[in-house]
Parts: structure tokens; sequence; C-alpha cells
């Protein structure tokens, strides 16, 4: 009664999943009993509908029985028992072979398929970049290797992740888009197993891109992937690999893995070092979003036989649409911003800033030059400083170490977080000495209106606003959720006091920085991003190590934006060539200006780098250049 209680369709399925759990034996035969069902019945008909149909019984049952044989593929031959018998035999052989083969064909292109699904085959490329790991990361770098590679042909990214092929190549299809002539290969397989890591072919790839990881892991990884790397074989051309570890104590230990052509970056030092010169030099970021990305004018390194024998001074003013801004020398070492009497020695080579490696040609004239509108700028001191630090995060400790190194004495930074965040850290960064930077904790929710009401935070010099680190159960997209809040209030802030805010602000997610209620042209460091650029720019020239290795040190030359007015006059026009020759006097390498008229309209900001130095420019107060020079 039980089973007459189900559906009808319901007790046919469970019937037939009894068969099929009897076998393959089972199931043959049953097949055969249907075909044969079907079959013979049919070829009656067909005997018996035919017009030349023989008149006799036991011609008509040899006809049905023809019938059934062509339509089975066993021969259906007439004749003497024996002669049937044997007919039949080796109609059957034929219809298991050729079953047989069907199947093993069928069997290997799935395997094959399925190999293709999975990414494990080996790719054969020459020449590629090879990405390791997956992260958000992943986008950014395609993006910049898409651009870079948008006038050559064959280009090619192998991404080696231990992440499913398939979905790789949709959320690269979403996020990138378009990849035009560089074609983007996805393997699957852990990036810490050397005989993994031959399915992206990394021995002949040019350059070689590993990405970090989130959580708590993520250095480690990257130190053991490394090491795989180097247990996989050597290259066998001029390969670069390029890294990045968050933290500074994993640095060590990554380099020494990455070997001798290997670079790696500290995410934590490069974010605090950026975070603390923009924050007191506004509009930074922007110029570093410029110089980084594959769109407009970047860093290059190119020939300088057509200068050798004269000065970084003279090469500074020969090109009318590149900045000069350092040197390669012929041993590799880097040199950025000379002494302008060095001289170019045979086999050196200019770091300049250019739209494309071949758009570096010396002019046939120098650009003028007005000799009247070059200024002496006045001596200023610097005065103290009042800064304000909203959130922490474990590059806190670091912002306050940079910090410690750029301000005046008698300088003041306000911290203001959650309490147990502050607490944790306050015996570590209050260890400056107090009477040069004098750093107080203050706890408060910092997404709390309330909070930011008490600061009176219009009277700060500049406000530095960093991501609270989520707990352990949160990602990092509740911490720029959190930062999008307190930027609600800083703007609610800006508006009530009717002037703007020198605010500079970390986000972890470079789509987040559409969300940002500010005013157009405001200071973002995305950490993420920052390092993709960086990294694919390194990748394209291993030169470009040295570089950013000077720009993101306290050591060196670094890029600053200074007063227009110290180098040429507001109250006239002057050729950029003009600009650059003032700066040289001040052994400074001009790169561009920006205007404060502009700084609200999109997508330049005001920023102009590498500008024609024929062209005129007339500043005005606030206006600034954009030089590479000592701090």
């Amino acid at each position: 009664m039980a089973w007459r209680a189900f559906p009808s369709r319901s007790r046919v399925r469970y019937g037939f999943d009894n068969l099929m759990a009897h076998g393959t034996p089972v199931l043959i035969g049953w097949l055969a009993l249907v075909c044969l069902a079907i079959v013979v019945p049919a070829s009656v008909v067909l005997v018996w509908a035919d017009r030349d149909t023989p008149p006799t019984s036991s011609g008509r049952m040899a006809a049905v029985w023809e019938s059934v044989g062509r339509t089975l593929k066993i021969g259906g031959e007439v004749g003497p028992p024996l002669y049937v018998v044997m007919s039949v035999l080796l109609g059957l052989v034929a219809l298991l072979f050729v079953s047989a083969l069907v199947s093993l064909i069928t069997a290997g292109l799935n395997e094959r398929l399925m190999a293709l699904r999975l990414g494990r085959s080996v790719v054969l490329e020459e020449r590629h970049t090879v990405l390791l790991g997956w992260s958000d990361q992943v986008f950014p770098v395609l993006t910049e290797l898409v651009a870079a590679n948008a006038n050559q042909r064959g280009a090619a990214v192998a991404v080696l992740a231990d992440k499913d092929k398939v979905e790789m190549d949709v959320e690269i299809a979403g996020r990138v888009g378009d990849t035009g002539r560089t074609r983007v290969i996805c393997r699957s397989g852990p990036t810490t197993d050397p005989a993994i890591l031959t399915r992206v072919n990394p021995g002949l790839a040019k350059a070689v891109l590993v990405l970090p990881s989130g959580g708590q892991g993520g250095d480690a990884h990257v130190v053991k992937t490394l090491l795989a790397l180097d247990a996989a074989g050597p290259p066998s051309g001029d390969r670069v690999v390029v890294a990045a570890v968050r933290n500074p104590r994993h640095h060590l230990a990554a380099t020494l893995a990455a070997g001798r052509d290997g670079h790696v970056l500290s995410i934590d030092d490069i974010v605090a070092r950026l975070l603390v010169q923009t924050s007191r030099q506004p509009g930074l970021s922007l110029v570093y979003r410029e110089l980084l990305d594959f769109a407009g004018d970047e860093f290059y390194v190119v020939p300088a036989a057509a200068l050798t024998g004269r000065t970084f001074g003279e090469a500074l003013g020969a090109f009318a649409t590149s900045s000069v801004v350092g040197l390669v020398r012929a041993d590799g070492s880097t040199v950025l911003n000379p002494p302008s009497a060095t001289r170019v020695e045979e086999g050196d080579r200019l770091v300049v800033i250019t739209e494309d490696d071949d758009t570096a040609t010396p002019a046939d004239t120098v650009p003028p030059v007005d000799e009247e509108a070059i200024v002496t700028a006045l001596p200023r001191t610097p005065a103290p400083e009042r800064m304000l630090l909203l959130g922490w995060n474990r590059r806190a400790p670091l912002i306050i170490e940079q910090l410690d190194q750029y301000v005046r004495a008698g300088s003041r930074l306000d911290v203001v977080a959650l309490g147990d965040a502050a607490t944790a850290h306050e015996v570590r960064a209050t260890t400056t000495d107090p009477d040069h930077l004098l750093v107080s904790f203050h706890s408060g929710d910092i997404t709390e209106q309330r909070t930011l009401a008490g600061l009176d935070v219009p009277s700060y010099d500049s406000v530095m606003l960093i991501g609270d680190e989520s707990p352990p159960s949160e990602g990092g997209t509740e911490t720029d959720d959190r930062t999008l809040v307190t930027l609600l209030h800083l703007r609610a802030v800006e508006e009530s006091a009717r002037r703007e805010l020198a605010v500079i602000t970390e986000l972890t997610d470079d789509r987040n920085r559409l969300l940002a209620p500010v005013r157009q042209g405001a200071d973002f460091i995305v950490s993420g991003r920052l390092i993709s650029l960086l990294m694919t720019q390194i990748a394209e020239n291993r030169h470009l190590a040295d570089v950013f290795q000077e720009l993101f040190t306290a050591e060196g030359s670094e890029i600053h934006l200074k007063p227009a007015i110290d180098y040429v006059p507001t109250d006239r026009e002057v050729t950029f060539a003009t600009v650059v020759e003032s700066a040289r006097r001040r052994h400074e390498c001009a790169i561009g200006y920006r205007l404060r008229a502009e700084a609200s309209i999109a997508p330049a900001h005001g920023v102009r780098v590498n500008p024609d130095k024929r062209t005129k420019v007339r500043f005005g107060a606030g206006d600034c250049v954009i030089v590479v020079a000592e701090g």
C-alpha cells in the first residue's frame, strides 16, 4: 500500500534507479531486450507493407531477419545455420570494436576538455608575463599590462592561482574587459609547488609577479612562492621577479628568497611614507597616480648616446617633450637628480618622464628660456605643525615614525581611534622625542559625528584618515565602509566651517574611491592599486626598481610640490623651459605643475606632468611646481 501511495512518475523513476544499480551486465541485457522489442515489430511492419514482399511465409521471415540484421548492424545474412551464426558473430565483433573506439575517443576528448577546464595544461609561451597568486590586485595589474602591451603583437600574461580556471576567466572578463592584443591564460594550482609552477613556464618568462595575499599568512605564502620559483629552475633569459609583502619584518626574508634579480616591495613602508608625504603636500597623490599608470606619461629608461660628454644640466633642457630626472650608469647604478655638472658618459642611460619610450628624443633646438623671469626664492623657516590622525591600523606606528623625520621641532600629532587599538600601540608610538613630535591619544569612534565635533578639525594643518583594522571575523570591505562614513562627517565639518580641509584618505578598494563623499581632486592612497602599479612598472622595466626605491625612502630625492612663486613671477607668461632652468639652479628637476584654479576639474585636477617645454603658462597664487629634489 505504501508503494501505491506514490505517484506513477516517482515509481517509474525509482524502478529505473534500482535497475541502474544492478550494474553493467544487467543494463546491457535490458538494452538488448528494448532494442529487439522495437526493431523486430517495426521490421515485420516494413516487410508486410512492402509491395515486393515475398509471397511465402518463409520468405517473409527471411526478409524480416535481413531488416533486423541491417538495423542492428549484425549482418542479417541468410543461408545455412552455421553461416548465419558466423555472420552474426562477425557483426557483433565489428559492432563491439566500433563502440569501443567511439567510447575511447569520447573519453579522451572529455579528459582533455576537463584538463583544460581545470587549467592543468602547460603554457608554451615565451617572453610572457607570469602572475602568481590571486587577489583583487590581479585586476589592476592586468589592466596596466594590457595598456603597456597595446602596441605589441603576441603579448601574453599567464596567471597561476589555487582557484578554478573558469571562475578566474569569468572574473577577469568582468573586471578587466577587453584585453586587446594581450592574451590572458589562466592555470589552476598551488603556487608553492615547483612542479605546478611549470604549468605557466616561468623559466621562459620576461617577468614574474608574486602578488601579495590577504590574511595572517599572506607574507609567508609570498616567501614560499619565491622559494618554489627558485626550486623550479633557473630562467633561460633576463627574467625579472617582482613581489610584495605587507609587514616590513618579512621584507628581508622575501628579498633573500627572491634572489639577486628579484625586487620585493614593502607595502606598509611605502603606503605609510606616501601618506605622510601627501598629508604635507596636497595633490601629491594625483602626481603619483599620473606617473605610475600606463595612461599618459610615466618613467622610462632611454639611451643617452646623443648626449654623451654633455652635463646633466644640459640634458635637462635638451628634450622638448620629455622630462629628465636621473641617470642609469653603465655599471647599472641609478642616480636621481644628480648635480648639474655631472657628465653623461658612454654607456649611460637617462631616466625620463615621457609618453612612450620612443618619444624621448632630443629637440633640434633648445627650448627658449626667459632669463629675466627666473627668480630667487626667499628663505622660509618651517613652522611647527598640528596634525590629526583618524583611525588606527598596523601602519600607524610607521606613519608616526615617518612624521617624526619630516616635521619641525614642536609639532604635535593627535591620534583618535578606538580605545583598545590606541592603547595597544601607545607605548611604541610615543617613543618619539616629545620635544620634537608630541603624540597624544584620544579614545573615540571616528564614525560618530560627536567624536569629530569635539576635535575642532579645521584648526589642524592636515588630517590623515586611515582604515581601522577590522576584527578577524570581518574583511577589508568593512574597513572602507567605516572610512566612507567618517568622510561623510568630515564633509559636514567642511560645510560648517566653509573651508576646505587638507585630508588624505587611505582606502583598500579602488572602487570605493568613486563613492567617497569628497570634493573633486581630493587625495587618496589606495594601497592595493598603488602596489599593483609599482609592481607592473618594475616588471616592464627593471631599472625603475631603483628609481622607486629612492623615491619611497627617507634618503635621496623625492617628488615635491613647491610654490610656483619661488621659481618664476606670477604676473607674466613663461615657457615651461624657463621653469626647468629655474629649478636646475636650485639643484632640482622640474617635471610639471599644478594649477589651483583647475583643482576641481577632472580628470587631471590641475596637474600637468611633463608639459611641452615650449608651451607657456601663467601661474597664480597657490599654484605649485612639481620637482624631483632632495628633502
